[in-house]
């Protein structure tokens, strides 16, 4: 059709080297997915699998599934196509030098200047994403940005944290991963296939997400609705961007965590309510998430008109490991951000800094300074102070064990 523009995203064959029910299976399986810590990275495969053999890297040959997509322009996919094939990656880029170029700040980079007519293909691509992008949110797709700062090393030091702005260069690749993965999940459905699918429910505490924006003036229906939810986020984000990521934590908490669960054919759709799709699964990082893995081995399957590799009974016991195993990695990257950003601070002790109030309990109250990024408890506790406030406080202690950082108010 006019307009319409066909996306080819590869993902590495894993199952081809990891096969069900070997001895790095199962030590894929027990470690469930890859841990992220800003010093060091805990593959869920052995290293030489994780970084070379499974990866798609530079002007190597690797066996790959592949989905083949056709965009319309009003981004719409009207065609998807899975198959197995050997691809040649010619260009390795990186983010944020990606990015710069995009957004007319930087030069291509010179991997990308290497490989004639890939300038305009990653221009295509980004339009195309933008569009994806665009489209998503229009169906409710929920635009949030916790808080998250990385430490930055010198050597063994802790010299700086930073929060990860979210880019053009991110954005396409996330943009390509949601509609894989939906496109993984439609291809099992049609095979009439149960499948391994990544949910987040309908929010039980609408109503407290209908409290928390009345706070703002703003009226959300009485029962869930995301595209309302997404247009609050959005207004909320533009007008006051300093405090977003506060409103993103509070929603985020009230939304609940995402879980992997099991659907047939025919049972009742979960969906993933953030991100406004009916059909999710994982599949597009098979080296680093277990069930991603466990998605490409049942696409596989269809592929090569072979039997299902999983039983509905073990993909339910595969969903409950999973879940419980992602929600155990979580709070170790959380607990590993905060003993970073005490570590960085302990040498700032006596220091005063500008904050803003995020939060508040019954004995305690919290606040996260501007820079460098970081998060702690209000010593001095409440007096009258409201979440969002802006304050000006003094470091006083910090414990990197267990990630604590101090502060009371400066008068």
């Amino acid at each position: 059709a006019a307009g319409a523009v066909k996306i080819f995203v590869a993902v590495a064959d894993v199952d081809a080297l990891v096969t069900k029910g070997s001895h790095i299976d199962t030590h894929a399986w027990t470690n469930t997915t890859s841990v992220y810590t800003s010093a060091r990275v805990f593959a869920m495969l052995p290293e030489r699998l994780s970084t070379d053999l499974t990866s798609l890297n530079a002007d190597q040959d690797r066996l790959a599934i592949v989905t083949e997509m056709v965009v319309a322009p009003d981004a719409s996919v009207t065609q998807a196509t899975l198959y197995r094939a050997l691809v040649r990656n010619h260009a390795k880029l990186a983010y944020d030098a990606l990015s710069a170029w995009i957004e007319g700040d930087g030069p291509l980079p010179e991997a990308a200047r290497a490989v004639a007519g890939l300038d305009v293909q990653l221009r295509t691509q980004d339009t195309v994403a933008q569009q994806l992008r665009v489209q998503r949110h229009a169906q409710g797709s929920l635009e949030l940005e916790t808080f998250q700062p990385k430490a930055v090393f010198d050597g063994e030091r802790v010299v700086d944290l930073r929060q990860q702005v979210q880019n053009r260069a991110r954005q396409l690749i996330e943009e390509f991963m949601i509609a894989t993965n939906e496109c993984s999940a439609h291809f099992l459905a049609a095979a009439a296939g149960a499948s391994l699918r990544r949910v987040v429910r309908s929010p039980e505490r609408w109503l407290r997400i209908v409290e928390v924006a009345s706070r703002y003036g703003e009226n959300l229906p009485k029962a869930p609705d995301s595209v309302a939810l997404a247009a609050f986020l959005a207004k909320r984000h533009r007008a006051d961007p300093l405090r977003f990521p506060d409103l993103s934590l509070v929603i985020v908490k009230l939304m609940g965590s995402g879980e992997y669960v099991v659907e047939r054919p025919g049972g009742p759709p979960i969906g993933h309510f953030g991100l406004a799709v009916r059909d999710y699964t994982h599949s597009t990082a098979p080296n680093r998430r277990f069930p991603d893995l466990v998605t490409q081995r049942m696409v596989k399957a269809v592929l090569t008109g072979n039997q299902p590799p999983y039983s509905v009974a073990e993909l339910q016991a595969l969903a409950e490991h999973c879940t419980v195993q992602e929600d155990a990695v979580q709070k170790v990257e959380r607990r590993m951000r905060k003993s970073e950003a005490a570590l960085l601070l302990e040498s700032h002790v006596g220091q005063s800094y500008d904050a803003i109030v995020t939060g508040s309990s019954a004995t305690d109250m919290w606040v996260r300074i501007f820079a460098p990024p970081a998060e702690g408890r209000l010593e001095s506790g409440p007096r009258g102070l409201e979440v969002g406030q802006q304050v000006r406080v003094e470091l006083v202690s910090t414990n990197v064990e267990r990630g604590y950082i101090d502060f009371v108010l400066v008068d």
